[in-house]
Order: structure tokens, then C-alpha cells, then sequence
């Protein structure tokens, strides 16, 4: 809380007042992460929009998101601290991978009713999108065992995955 405070250059009860606790100011700022690059506008289907097009954003920013220095040390911590503090991990996944599994739950149910994916089950379209998107490269990254996917590279898994994704759930 000390080095936070100096950061933002205000005192620590200052932050303090803000947050309450260690807990709720990492809750905020997990979930100020996610939005800043999966932001709420990029869960939106406007009308006429092509499903492909608003997919492809997603994972794209999906994929910088997981595959980011900063996002994979956060993924070991929490990993490493579930059993010994599930109420952290707990208000991670809450703040965090959650709220986006929502988002895109949404997104997908609209595109079901405009006729542009047929998905019975939305949140489980949205769990198997974003499994996709990390494929087993972001298991390599989180062991040690693999470089990012970077440029071409990356928009190639991208595209694929949401060629995959849109082949299975055709109208």
C-alpha cells in the first residue's frame, strides 16, 4: 500500500479511503486491467456488424491480454496461492476472467438472436471461445516451456480460431 500511495503520489490512508483493504484495491485493479484491454464497447454487436470481424477484436485483445508478461505472473500467483488464500483467488477470477466470460456470454446470446450464430448455450460458446484462443501455447508460456505467439503469428491463430469458432456455430 506504501508503494501504491507513492505512485499515485497521495498518502496510503488516502488509498486507504478509496479501497478499504489490500483486497478490494487488487479487485479494482484486475478489473481496471481487463477493461483497459477488453473494454465493455468491444462486447457490442451493432446492428449489420460481421460476427467475424467483432470475434477477431476479441481475440485479439483476448490474446495480448493472457499472453502479456504482467497477465502471466499474475496467473502463477494466483495459481500458487488458491489453496492457501481461495478468498484472493476467488475475487481474481470474480474481477477478472469472469466479468469477461459475461461480457462475451452477452455478446454471443445477441448474435444467437440475430440470427448470426445459432448457440444453445451461450457462456459455454464463451468458455470454449476463449479456451481456443489461449490453445496450448499459453500452457507453454505459464510453464516456462514456450515463447508468445507475436505479429503474424499470432493473427494467424487468431483468425483461425474464430474460423473454427464461427464454422461450429454456423446459423
Amino acid at each position: 500500500m506504501d508503494a501504491i500511495a507513492a505512485e499515485a503520489g497521495v498518502s496510503k490512508l488516502t488509498v486507504y479511503s478509496h479501497f478499504t483493504d489490500k483486497e478490494t484495491l487488487f479487485s479494482a485493479a484486475v478489473k481496471a486491467k481487463c477493461e483497459e484491454q477488453l473494454p465493455e464497447l468491444l462486447f457490442e454487436l451493432p446492428p449489420g456488424a460481421d460476427i467475424e470481424s467483432v470475434l477477431l477484436n476479441i481475440g485479439r485483445s483476448f490474446h495480448q491480454l493472457i499472453n502479456s508478461r504482467e497477465s502471466l505472473e499474475l496467473h502463477r500467483v494466483m495459481v500458487a496461492l488458491a489453496t492457501q488464500d481461495p478468498k484472493l483467488s476467488r475475487m481474481f477470477y470474480e474481477a477478472g476472467p469472469l466479468q469477461i466470460l459475461r461480457e462475451m456470454t452477452g455478446l454471443l446470446g445477441q448474435a444467437h438472436l440475430a440470427g448470426k450464430l445459432r448457440i444453445e448455450h451461450p457462456q459455454n460458446a464463451a468458455d470454449h471461445f476463449f479456451c481456443l484462443i489461449k490453445g496450448g501455447h499459453n500452457f507453454r508460456l505459464l510453464m516456462g516451456c514456450g515463447t508468445a505467439l507475436e505479429g503474424d503469428e499470432a493473427e494467424r491463430h487468431v483468425k483461425e480460431v474464430v474460423e473454427l469458432f464461427v464454422k461450429a456455430y454456423a446459423p
